[in-house]
């Protein structure tokens, strides 16, 4: 059983490596200009007020663009994980109103997380949303089957992403 000092020591530790590892991928590589400017031009279509995302992901720079691109929802809390039982221990604890999960995690697969969260009944009512690079049709279907609201395809399509978000976290 994990304690809750645990729970609060880990979160800590995934922060500081969050911090650190967006510190270096903008140092190595700086935004993509393109991208920082379409998330500047399009606005929210609707707030999120006051909505929970958490965002499961083991990549410091998807993390990164994920966290630019919520900014643009007005009341917006993010969470984040870089492995899948923390991100399933998270979405138990926090209850989110909508969960991003990438499919390749260092711990376990995406497809995994999705079935724990889904078959657990403190988390069988949020929204998932696989972010994926895996453009393969099979997998997108399988997952969507499988009970994911939503596929969506890496590189993210920032104003198709923002309409999304919109749709799940809206007031409207």
């Amino acid at each position: 059983m994990v304690t809750p000092a645990f729970r609060r020591f880990m979160a800590f530790q995934v922060h500081r490596a969050r911090q650190h590892f967006a510190r270096v991928a903008s140092a190595e590589a700086p935004g993509d200009l393109r991208v920082e400017n379409e998330m500047r031009r399009q606005p929210a279509e609707r707030t999120a007020g006051g909505r929970t995302v958490l965002h499961v992901d083991d990549n410091p720079a998807n993390l990164k663009l994920v966290e630019r691109i919520l900014e643009r929802l007005p009341g917006a809390t993010l969470l984040s994980a870089m492995q899948g039982r923390v991100g399933l221990e998270l979405a138990r604890e926090h209850l989110p109103d909508l969960i991003l999960l990438d499919l390749h995690l260092p711990d376990r697969s995406g497809q995994e997380v999705l079935l724990s969260l889904l078959g657990d009944p403190t988390t069988s009512d949020s929204p998932v949303v696989v972010l994926s690079a895996d453009a393969v049709p099979g997998t997108a279907r399988e997952l969507l089957d499988a009970g994911a609201t939503e596929y969506v395809t890496k590189p993210i399509d920032v104003p198709s992403f923002l309409r999304l978000l919109g749709g799940i976290l809206g007031d409207g």
